[in-house]
């Protein structure tokens, strides 16, 4: 039996036909064959379900549409049938050995499915199908006009794609220029705020009642506007559409925002009402864009701009400047070259649209508007057409009539922006339009549905940028001039980056830091422990052996007074007296159980850390707070980490020290002399505040007088009645506390005077014998400062071995590793922080995009010529269609 190629010539051959509604028809044919065949081609079928399953959007243009009544009446056959083409998937290859004898002669189409020539192997890589996955056209991989079909929603129910294959690559070839010359827009507003480094935009107006957000949705195939009862949009949307043809999935992208992909478009409806809304009711509009790209191989390559809706009345909760500000933001943005798309309803008169008269101002010849006429379904056909080629107000762009409601059963299925909508709304404008062939059908010279729109849109877009590319690259190459010679005059040529100014600070800093590694050492260490140490001492003496501050204007306390006379007398005193033997063993225990470790190391750290910030601030990271930050966090966290062990391996150290302390002739020496430098600075600063005091007293004079009187009631020789609080003897009691501290001052000078005679005199010129201490009880000064010296050496010692070289060795490796682990983005801010590096870093920065945007624009010069020959053309935007049927859309 011989089935020729028009053996299933029922079915008619129509491109882009829907894959469900072919299988029913093809079922009701099998059943025809006779039975030994209908095996055979249920065995076809069990390979095209496999082969749908894999890539149902490929295969399903391989086969024809049939009619609405055939799809219903076979669909209970073919539902039957999949039982059964389950079972026969898995024992196809034994079928086909049981019906081998008979040579079945079947059609080439029919042949191709079989041998599994699907569009992935004919061209291209595709992907597997998917609900997001772009229908193809033709039998080809994406042959001629696939790009362009899901982006123009041809493949879309109620559509058929009729374009010659020369046409439907010339849209392919058109839609890639269009994408090129977009992204070289997106890179100029990156540049700067100049106008003339501008490519146009489609800006959409309209009243808010007119269906403009309708429009773009059915353009974008999702609900993703904001919505509601009251004005909602308050700022514009630059909306960029980036085609996808291979993407399994559509998603949105706030590039300012930087939240990811968002594939839930409700998601994305939430997002740009919030920021709508953020807007003060008092301010009413926001001329701050805010920026939104979609990828969907479902939607052309188009650059949109979104403005409020005008409004004829403001309402009693809005503000009266309301319709003014409207107007304001909308006039800023029509203005050439970019392009205006006037969206008005069908149910208004062509007089009374805001769009229009709005456009009519900045466009009076009507040469860059496009009349978008919504709910044509609203008016009679005959009225419909009327307006659609009306010559009151006359477009050379034209006028398109559209649909763009989604069916009310099938809309609350879309209600959260799962799904697109695209198809639906084809269909419902198919199924009207077509209900009147004789006013909207191929032959009239009327211009409806949303598919139509899109293509006007990429088609004028392209042609309305290819017009402004000639103009915009002069104002590139001026641009570049001067950014070229303020580059060279100021910065002499020296190219930066983020990233090279960055490690150019680092490597700065980290030889910096070596320098100070070398200067800083044990010695400077020592300096810094001893100094401390000594400040302990002299707390340590005058807590036990000096006097104390007089703290009211009392008799003097016997036992101060005692104390004072036994200071004045120790060099005389006896060396066995347990009161001396009591002073210096508490005073030396409490010196060596001090807490050394933690002490020192705590210091030396401190000094550490207090260099570290002295060489920031010599470096070019001062003028980063980011840097400063993580510079100090770092080394704060590695002396603190350091600090722990070493504090407690130094106090293991000096525990020794804190049993007994062997003081050897040299050392006393050395202590002798350096406690006599401490007492002599001590005694100078004591005398600074002596001749301070007295200025506050209100000179020499005054003090004396004050004292004499304190002098006189402390001995008792005069006699304070009641409260002193209000003074006494004719003295404040302001003068009277200053006096005081002036008393303590002056004994204070008194005694160091005799402790530095004393140390200085022959008694204690050497420790004395090896088996007696008398010396030390005598001149406790020296042997503490020798006590102090001994501890002052074992921790710098320590230090310099646990502390500085462990430090000396992590700090720049710490800090190379956190600069390292930077992103791109804290790179760029930590340079801009300082204005010198971020008006260099902007000059190289727009220069080399300069440079970057006219190679890309010569590219596209070049595509142009490689694809065509077609040239820039300045003025002419598009050839005008004729006699209602396309001759052909320029490139340029």
């Amino acid at each position: 039996m011989y089935l020729g190629p028009n053996a299933i010539h029922n079915l008619p051959a129509v491109r882009h036909a829907s894959f469900a509604r072919i299988i029913p028809n093809l079922a009701m044919k099998l059943l025809r064959v006779p039975a030994m065949m209908g095996m055979g081609m249920l065995g076809l079928v069990a390979y095209i379900q496999y082969q749908a399953g894999q890539g149902a959007a490929y295969a399903a243009n391989l086969f024809g549409k049939a009619t609405e009544a055939a799809t219903g009446a076979a669909s209970g056959a073919y539902e039957g049938a999949g039982g059964i083409f389950a079972q026969i998937g898995n024992g196809w290859a034994k079928t086909k050995d049981d019906v081998g004898g008979i040579k079945v002669e079947m059609p080439q189409w029919m042949k191709d499915i079989y041998e599994g020539k699907t569009s992935q192997e004919d061209g291209g890589s595709g992907g597997s199908g998917g609900p997001n996955e772009p229908k193809q056209s033709g039998s080809g991989a994406v042959g001629a006009g696939a790009a362009t079909a899901g982006a123009f929603a041809l493949d879309a129910d109620g559509e058929e794609d009729e374009r010659s294959p020369s046409e439907a690559a010339q849209d392919d070839q058109m839609m890639l220029l269009t994408r090129k010359m977009i992204e070289i827009r997106s890179l100029l507003q990156t540049i700067g705020q100049s106008d003339t480094l501008t490519l146009p935009s489609i800006v959409v107006v309209g009243s808010q009642s007119s269906g403009k957000s309708s429009v773009l949705e059915a353009i974008v195939g999702h609900e993703f506007l904001p919505k509601g009862s009251n004005m909602v949009t308050r700022r514009p949307i630059e909306l960029t559409l980036v085609n996808t043809p291979r993407a399994h999935a559509e998603y949105g992208e706030f590039p300012a925002l930087g939240l990811g992909k968002i594939t839930d478009f409700s998601q994305i409806q939430k997002t740009l009402t919030d920021l709508n809304l953020a807007v003060p009711v008092e301010d009413c509009v926001s001329d701050d864009p805010i920026q939104l790209k979609i990828y969907s191989p479902n939607v052309p390559d188009l650059s949109l701009i979104d403005l409020p809706g005008y409004i004829q009345v403001e309402a009693f909760d809005q503000p009266t400047e309301l319709k003014t500000k409207i107007q304001d933001l909308c006039d800023k943005y029509i203005q050439p070259p970019n392009v205006i798309l006037a969206i008005s309803a069908a149910d208004v008169d062509l007089a009374n649209s805001t769009a229009l008269r709005a456009s009519r101002r900045v466009d009076p010849r009507g040469e860059r508007t496009i009349g978008v006429v919504t709910k044509m379904d609203l008016v009679d056909p005959v009225r419909g057409a009327q307006i659609l080629a009306d010559r009151n107000y006359p477009l050379r762009l034209g006028y398109v009539g559209v649909v763009c409601k989604v069916p009310r059963e099938t809309k609350s299925l879309f209600s959260k922006g799962s799904a697109n909508i695209t198809s639906l709304i084809t269909k419902n404008e198919a199924s009207y339009f077509n209900a009147h062939p004789e006013i909207y059908g191929p032959d009239s010279t009327v211009t409806v549905g949303t598919s139509n729109l899109r293509k006007k849109l990429m088609h004028v877009l392209e042609a309305t940028m290819s017009a402004s590319l000639a103009t915009t690259s002069e104002a590139i190459h001026q641009e570049l001039a001067e950014a070229t010679y303020e580059f060279k005059v100021q910065y002499n040529e020296r190219s930066l980056s983020a990233e090279s100014y960055l490690a150019e600070s680092l490597d700065a800093f980290k030889h910096a830091f070596r320098a100070f590694s070398e200067t800083f050492g044990r010695k400077e260490v020592r300096d810094i422990v001893k100094q401390e140490l000594d400040q302990q001492v002299l707390n340590l003496l005058a807590q036990r052996y000096w006097n104390r501050p007089v703290e009211s204007l009392r008799l003097a306390d016997e036992v101060a007074d005692s104390v004072q006379e036994q200071i004045e007398n120790l060099p005389k005193a006896d060396p066995e007296d347990p009161l001396w033997h009591l002073k210096l063993d508490a005073s030396t225990s409490t010196l060596t159980k001090l807490g050394i470790g933690r002490l020192a190391t705590s210091i030396t750290a401190q000094a550490l850390q207090e260099s570290v910030q002295a060489l920031i601030q010599q470096s070019t990271f001062s003028s980063h707070p980011f840097a400063v930050q993580t510079i100090s966090q770092a080394s704060s966290n590695i002396l603190k980490e350091l600090s722990y062990d070493t504090a407690d391996e130094l106090e293991i150290c000096v525990k020794p020290y804190k049993y007994r302390v062997e003081v050897s002739p040299e050392e006393w020496r050395q202590g002798r002399e350096n406690i006599s430098q401490v007492l002599a600075s001590e005694l100078k600063d004591c005398e600074c505040a002596t001749r301070a005091v007295e200025e506050q007293l209100g000179g020499k004079r005054k003090a004396k007088d004050v004292l004499s009187f304190i002098d006189r009631v402390r001995k008792g020789e005069v006699v304070l009645e009641g409260n002193t609080a209000a003074g006494a003897g004719g003295f404040s009691a302001a003068l009277l506390a200053k006096g005081r501290e002036a008393l303590f001052l002056r004994d204070r000078a008194a005694i160091l005077r005799l402790r530095l005679t004393a140390i200085k005199s022959r008694q204690c010129s050497h420790p004395g014998p090896s088996n007696s201490n008398s010396t030390r009880y005598l001149c406790p000064e020296p042997f503490l400062d020798a006590v102090a010296s001994k501890l002052t050496s074992t921790a710098d010692l320590f230090l310099d071995a646990e502390l500085l070289s462990k430090f000396y060795y992590q700090f720049p490796r710490k800090l190379e590793a956190e600069f390292r682990a930077l992103d791109a983005q804290t790179v760029e801010r930590y340079a801009r922080e300082d204005p010198k590096v971020r008006r260099h870093l902007d000059v190289v920065r727009r220069k080399e995009m300069l440079e970057f945007v006219l190679k890309e624009m010569e590219g596209l010069r070049e595509l142009e010529r490689r694809e065509g020959g077609r040239r820039l053309r300045g003025g002419k935007a598009m050839e005008r269609e004729v006699g209602g049927k396309r001759k052909g859309w320029g490139i340029f």
